[in-house]
């Protein structure tokens, strides 16, 4: 049997090969679409493509989870957006903008894979150690992000030198990483059911166990619970509070005079909120509950969104309520995704997780594309100021979702109800 550190080891190794991948290209994306199309418009089109093509596939992936477990899913998950990267070279190569797209879209199947992964590495660490383990994962997304645009302008040179479009060239830089993460995932552990890590006999499972829920009635099942319900729900509209504000914020700053250089700065301290604490709120959820870190999440989000208000009301832009702004966002992502995730694999019974993981991780992605989407057009109908107030009614449906299962959840020196106690209790509290 595999160890389990060992496991969670090439877990945490395939994302950080993911995320440099997803960041190598990510920088190019929107610069090849207005190229090829001389628009730029399509530049946003582009990147939300990627999320949407994420989105698409969350799910899928998660059901060939539960069928065949982790090691298939992840493996083809990072093989497809591989493949993608290689798409868009062909698609640069012809100067054709709907097979840019379609490569696009494939590669957002390694962002997919990188959210399960981090639920492959719950399976592998077990219920005590929930926050912990995922949070690792999703950290490692920290190393490769920063990794990632470092390799720009190597790609471009390497591109050039084989005869490509120098900005298609850090494609193939994505396309080796995603290779890379794909081959990585192949050596997992085998294992039926939602296990990346362990067989049936170590994770407790038996062959008269319940089959996975489907999707219909994976969501009636969540959809009488208010804790999982209220799991996704943080998860949803973390995901679209911060796209949502975090993709036009470049564009305001352009708007404000602010030079690429700044805005760098912004970009990479967002990125930084986001991943480098996940450790530190995956030990928080393991210590005091997942309920702690999404209500310090409320909290930090809460900052995150007056200062972005205070910024556009202000009569100039200012780089320090902007970066802190955006470090803000970020951390409060973070802590939903966490906290969330966490709660989602605490609050449902064993046959539901990964349908109900997979469902969470698709409207995710899909609810972030409709933001990148949107936003331009609010950007541009009302201001900063309207950015900011879109994300201050998600986050209040956020909190009106919370009402029902905030009593049901875990607090500190409280233990959270086994997914049938939740549900009868909230049956009794019910008017």
């Amino acid at each position: 049997m595999a160890s389990p550190v060992f496991t969670q080891g090439k877990l945490i190794a395939a994302q950080l090969f993911s995320g440099a991948g997803i960041a190598s290209g990510y920088a190019v994306g929107g610069l090849l679409a207005e190229q090829i199309t001389g628009r730029t418009a399509m530049a946003g089109f582009a990147q939300m493509s990627v999320i949407f093509g994420a989105g698409l596939v969350a799910y899928p992936l998660a059901a060939l989870a539960a069928r065949a477990g982790r090691r298939r899913a992840l493996t083809l998950g990072f093989g497809v957006g591989a493949l993608g990267a290689l798409v868009v070279l062909s698609a640069v190569a012809v100067q054709f903008l709907p097979l840019f797209m379609l490569g696009m879209m494939m590669c957002g199947s390694s962002t997919a894979a990188g959210l399960q992964a981090r639920y492959a590495a719950v399976d592998v660490a077990g219920p005590t150690a929930t926050g912990r383990a995922m949070s690792l994962v999703v950290g490692a997304t920290t190393i490769g992000s920063v990794l990632g645009p470092n390799f720009t302008e190597p790609g471009a040179h390497l591109g050039e030198a084989l005869g490509m479009h120098p900005l298609a060239g850090p494609y193939l830089i994505s396309m080796a990483a995603f290779a890379l993460a794909a081959l990585t995932a192949s050596t997992l552990p085998s294992g039926n059911g939602p296990s990346a890590g362990t067989d049936k006999v170590a994770t407790g499972t038996s062959t008269d166990a319940p089959a996975p829920l489907g999707l219909r009635a994976a969501m009636r099942f969540v959809a009488a619970r208010p804790v999982p319900l209220f799991a996704i729900v943080t998860i949803v509209t973390g995901q679209m509070m911060m796209t949502n504000v975090m993709v036009m914020t470049p564009v305001h700053m352009h708007h404000q005079q602010f030079d690429l250089g700044a805005i760098g700065i912004v970009v990479s301290i967002h990125i930084a909120g986001m991943y480098a604490l996940s450790p530190v709120f995956g030990w928080m959820s393991d210590r005091w509950g997942p309920g702690t870190v999404i209500a310090s999440g409320v909290v930090v989000f809460v900052a995150a969104i007056t200062l972005g208000v205070v910024d556009a009301v202000a009569a100039t832009s200012s780089m320090t309520l902007l970066s802190t702004a955006l470090l803000l966002l970020g951390v409060g992502w973070s802590m939903f995704l966490i906290g969330g995730s966490a709660l989602l694999t605490a609050s449902v019974p064993q046959h539901a997780k990964v349908t109900l993981q997979g469902a969470s991780d698709s409207a995710m992605n899909l609810g972030g594309a409709v933001m990148a989407a949107t936003a331009g057009t609010v950007l541009q109908a009302g201001g900063f100021l309207w950015i900011n107030m879109m994300a201050t009614v998600l986050l209040l449906v956020m909190l009106v979702f919370s009402m029902k299962a905030v009593p049901l959840m875990k607090w500190p020196g409280r233990a959270m109800p086994s997914p049938d106690e939740e549900h009868d209790l909230a049956r009794m509290q019910s008017p």
